[in-house]
């Protein structure tokens, strides 16, 4: 029976890289463990040669640009933030169609990269890529389940050449590379490319981003504290979505007409399937109220998803 060796692939992949990477490169940090780890290795063989661009897109997790910055620095790879907010909201404006958003975003990505790659002096890109991405993006006999930003959002006239070190592998063997490295975000849960955009169902504007940021640092916190409390598992991945309708609710005596935010949470191993977590009602309880209360102005209705992938996926786009 075979399983996967992080030292032999470490060893094997900067090899590699050294032969392939024969100019500066850049490699696209997100912060997660697949970009974390596919920079670490990217800066194992090229050291001072790689430059990590980090890109605030405006869907980013609440205070996630200077938590990316710092963790990027501990591990020793020479980084730059990118604040590229206004050109992601308004080359999202009006757009509604979750594909749309995916491709427009992994388009703009890329033109973020070829104009830092240009003042740079690189030619090369990296990317942590990895096989549920490019599987789910689709192509040849494959479904296109959903465009991973990284792949179906590539533009074909792309300027940058592409390297993948870690395109082969699966989340678990991902994570125990990031073990095997020592990546503080080893365990990190999931958070999509296209960050909050497809979290927001409908039209991804600044404010309605604002709203499923807020909702889901307030998911997250209180998932996070049961956790560590010991009331419940902590799920793979755990996040909010503001669905594209408003309700009738109360508060106080008065009508209110508010938003409704969908709480997600799964238990995964490889980002292919998915069971929906079961969370004690007292979290759920907590979570809905904080919501509520500090979005009051936004949001009157709390609810919970409780579908499997498949036949639904982890995320709502």
């Amino acid at each position: 029976m075979s399983f996967f060796n992080p030292a032999k692939f470490v060893e094997e992949t900067v090899d590699t890289l050294k032969n392939q990477l024969s100019d500066k490169a850049i490699i696209a940090a997100s912060g997660g463990v697949d970009s974390t780890v596919a920079a670490v290795l990217a800066a194992k063989a090229v050291g001072d040669n790689l430059l990590a661009i980090y890109v605030d897109t405006g869907y980013m997790r609440l205070n996630e640009s200077k938590f990316v910055s710092s963790m990027l620095k501990e591990l020793g790879v020479k980084h730059k933030v990118v604040d590229a907010s206004d050109r992601f909201y308004k080359g999202l404006k009006g757009v509604i169609d979750p594909e749309q958003k995916r491709k427009i975003i992994g388009e703009l990505f890329i033109r973020v990269f070829e104009e830092e790659s240009k003042e740079y002096g690189g030619k090369f890109l990296v990317q942590g890529t990895i096989a549920p991405d490019w599987i789910e993006s689709g192509g040849g006999i494959r479904d296109t389940i959903k465009s991973h930003h990284n792949v179906g959002g590539l533009p074909d006239d792309m300027e940058m050449e592409l390297c993948e070190p870690i395109r082969e592998l699966y989340k678990d063997e991902v994570r125990s590379l990031a073990e095997y490295l020592n990546v503080s975000v080893s365990q990190r849960q999931p958070f999509p490319g296209p960050g909050l955009a497809v979290r927001v169902m409908g039209e991804a504007t600044p404010e309605r981003t604002e709203i499923v940021r807020q909702a889901c640092h307030i998911a997250e916190e209180e998932m996070e504290l049961a956790a560590k409390e010991g009331v419940m598992e902590l799920p793979w991945q755990y996040f909010a979505v503001i669905l594209p309708v408003k309700t009738v609710g109360v508060q106080g005596d008065v009508r209110a007409y508010g938003n409704t935010i969908a709480v997600r949470a799964v238990h995964s191993y490889d980002a292919m399937t998915a069971q929906a977590a079961e969370l004690p009602y007292s979290v759920l309880k907590r979570i809905s109220e904080r919501i509520t209360r500090e979005l009051k102005n936004d949001v009157n209705r709390v609810v919970y998803d409780i579908t499997d992938k498949p036949p639904g996926t982890i995320e709502w786009e």
